[in-house]
Parts: C-alpha cells; sequence; structure tokens
C-alpha cells in the first residue's frame, strides 16, 4: 500500500450526547463550536510550514457532524487552501446515523469527502438502548440506504461487540443485517470501559467468541481481516490514514487531546477544549507533552503494531533470546512466519498484545 505522505488528522469534539462507554475527548457545549473552530484554523496554520503535502484527511469525534454544514465546508475549504493534498487522497469522515441527511450528503461529496465511517454500533434496538445511543435500528437503515443512493467510494459501518446482554444471535444478527448494505469497510470494536459504570462488558471467554465469530463471518463473506479490529472488502478498502498508525508514517493530529508523529517523535495536545482555544488565542501550539522514542522502543512499538494485523511484523524485529518461542507459537497456531515475517493467525490477533512482549528483548 502507497501511503508515504503524513496523513492529517481534525478532532471535532463535539457531541449533542455522551455515550457513557466512550473513552475519547469530547464535550456537549455545542456552543463552544465557533470559538473551537477558529482556533482550529489557528493551529492548521501555524503547522503550515512544517507539514506541507498529505494523501489522508480524517474527521474525527466526538462526532464531525455534531457542526453545521457551513462550519463543516468553511473547515474543509481552509485545509484544502493551506495544504496540499494527493489528487488520490482519502478524504473520511465520522457520522452518526441520526445526522445524515440527503443534504448534507451532497455536502460531504461537493467537499472531496469519499469515505465515510458510520457509527451504526448494532441492529439491535436493545443493544443501542442498553448503549445510550440516540438512534435507533430503524434511524440505521436509513441512513445506511441514503449513502448507498449517494454513492461514495467507501462506506464504512462500525459496530461493537461484547455486551452483557448481547448473544451470538443478535451479533450474528447485526452482522447479517449489516452485510446487507455492502459495506466496503467493516470495524468490530470490542465494548472497553475504562470507569466503573451501568454499562458492563461479557466475560473475556465470551468476547473471545464474538471476536472469532465476526472473523469467520466476515472472510467467510470475502472481506479480509487485515487489523484486529478492522475488515476490508477489497485491500484498496483499507483504511488508508490508520495504516499510518500502525506503519509509523507520520501523521499530524489537530484539536485537544490529539497525537501527532514524525520521525521519532511523537507528542500530544492538551486534554480541554478551554485551555486549547486560549493558548492558540495566544498563538502558541496547544502542546501537552512530547517524547524522542529510543531505537530499543520503535522496535517495541513496531512488532507491538505489525503484530495487530495480518501484514505481521518483520523477523528481524524479534529480540535474540525470545526467538527461542517462536516454534511453541506457531505449534500453537498463534502466528505463521512467511517470506521473513511473522503474521498472526486469527487466533494470535487476540493475544498480539502479549506476543509482542514475549517476542522482545
Amino acid at each position: 500500500m502507497s501511503t508515504s505522505l503524513p496523513g492529517l488528522y481534525i478532532h471535532i469534539p463535539f457531541c449533542k450526547s455522551k455515550c457513557p462507554y466512550c473513552d475519547f475527548y469530547s464535550v456537549t457545549s455545542l456552543t463552544l463550536i465557533p470559538d473551537y473552530l477558529e482556533s482550529l484554523k489557528k493551529e492548521l496554520f501555524l503547522y503550515k510550514d512544517y507539514f506541507f503535502s498529505f494523501d489522508s484527511l480524517y474527521l474525527g469525534g466526538g462526532s464531525p457532524t455534531a457542526i453545521n454544514e457551513s462550519e463543516l465546508a468553511n473547515l474543509i475549504e481552509y485545509v484544502f487552501k493551506h495544504f496540499s493534498f494527493s489528487p488520490d487522497s482519502e478524504i473520511t469522515i465520522e457520522a452518526n446515523p441520526d445526522d445524515i441527511t440527503p443534504q448534507k450528503l451532497k455536502l460531504f461529496k461537493k467537499l472531496g469527502i469519499n469515505r465515510i465511517s458510520l457509527g451504526i454500533q448494532s441492529f439491535e434496538d436493545q443493544d443501542l438502548q442498553y448503549l445510550q445511543r440516540r438512534h435507533t435500528v430503524s434511524q440505521n437503515k436509513k441512513a445506511l440506504e441514503m449513502i448507498k443512493t449517494e454513492g461514495f467510494s467507501v462506506l464504512g459501518i462500525d459496530l461493537i461487540y461484547g455486551l452483557e446482554i448481547q448473544t451470538e444471535k443478535t451479533w450474528i444478527n447485526t452482522l447479517k443485517q449489516a452485510l446487507v448494505y455492502l459495506p466496503e469497510h467493516f470495524s468490530c470494536y470490542e465494548l472497553t470501559l475504562k470507569n466503573f459504570i451501568k454499562i458492563r462488558p461479557a466475560d473475556e471467554e465470551k468476547l473471545r467468541q464474538f471476536f472469532i465469530l465476526a472473523s469467520s463471518f466476515l472472510e467467510d463473506n470475502g472481506y479480509i481481516h487485515y487489523e484486529v479490529s478492522n475488515y476490508a472488502r477489497k485491500e484498496n478498502y483499507i483504511c488508508h490514514h490508520n495504516w499510518k498508525y500502525w506503519h509509523h508514517i507520520p501523521y499530524l493530529g489537530l484539536g485537544p487531546s490529539d497525537h501527532s508523529f514524525h520521525s521519532n517523535q511523537r507528542w500530544w495536545n492538551i486534554k480541554s477544549i478551554k485551555k486549547y482555544c486560549q493558548l492558540l488565542k495566544q498563538n502558541s501550539l496547544p502542546i501537552a507533552g512530547k517524547e524522542e522514542l529510543t531505537e530499543a522502543q520503535l522496535r517495541l512499538e513496531s512488532l507491538y503494531l505489525g503484530l495487530r494485523t495480518k501484514s505481521g511484523a518483520d523477523i528481524q524485529l524479534v529480540g535474540k533470546e525470545a526467538e527461542k518461542n517462536l516454534p511453541d507459537f506457531i505449534q500453537s497456531r498463534l502466528i505463521k512466519i512467511e517470506g521473513g515475517k511473522i503474521i498472526p493467525t486469527v487466533y494470535g490477533l487476540l493475544f498480539a498484545d502479549s506476543l509482542s512482549l514475549l517476542l522482545f528483548d
């Protein structure tokens, strides 16, 4: 995959309501939007002499569709005015089903957006209520029909598994319902909770079963399971922007809490929209911290990230002492060795984090 140019991520940290399981930084104070967007433009402008060209733009959140159409158009036009993008750039926007309208979709296409990541989460109303989502299954279907009618290069459907109330039957039903729309991309995320709340995840064994179930079902229906949580109908439908994160390709992240990476440098922004705006009004970048990764840290990250993908990790990343573990992992059907790469099996993907530590000196 040719993704050597950096990627640009823009965080839109606004939601009409906060999902209790979500750990991404977001706020529900929509009155802050105008001030925030002006600050975001300032941050973009301050980076224009450091990052010149991109081949991916990802608008995430929060919910980018929480801002109105003129605000979205103004932001994207500003980005394209100050930065260069290759002609075949991947331009993604995350969206909620209840925010989708035909007018909004037409605007997306006019602005050059060619990839939509739709937060369906489930095709079971009881699951959506349990997750405290604002949309219903009926709204899911209407949004998908509108997107298919308008036509985009890539439709991605995001799903969540591992709810305490979820069963294998309801999880398979969700996958089958989603497959009706033949999306180019699936993301199936395990429900993870940072804090104690009323929502509870399934037990570990059930989580593993749901993971294997999704992988088997989608691969049987022609999808490539190319990363722990991600599936593509064809190679060219793999998310080019996220690919950069997994392969140490530079990326610039803008907005509160967001991260950036270039060479062996990583830095991240403050996690407060008010402080973010205050600093940018003073022409100061809102950086909270930064680190310079050592050769050993880069090697461990490359191993860790590689073992989360079907492209695998270079066998040369394995420590000399840890090489003795390879035969056991092969015999346990967790990995295979192909072309100088350690390729995780579907079972290996389940234990990618542990494998990377065991294979690193």
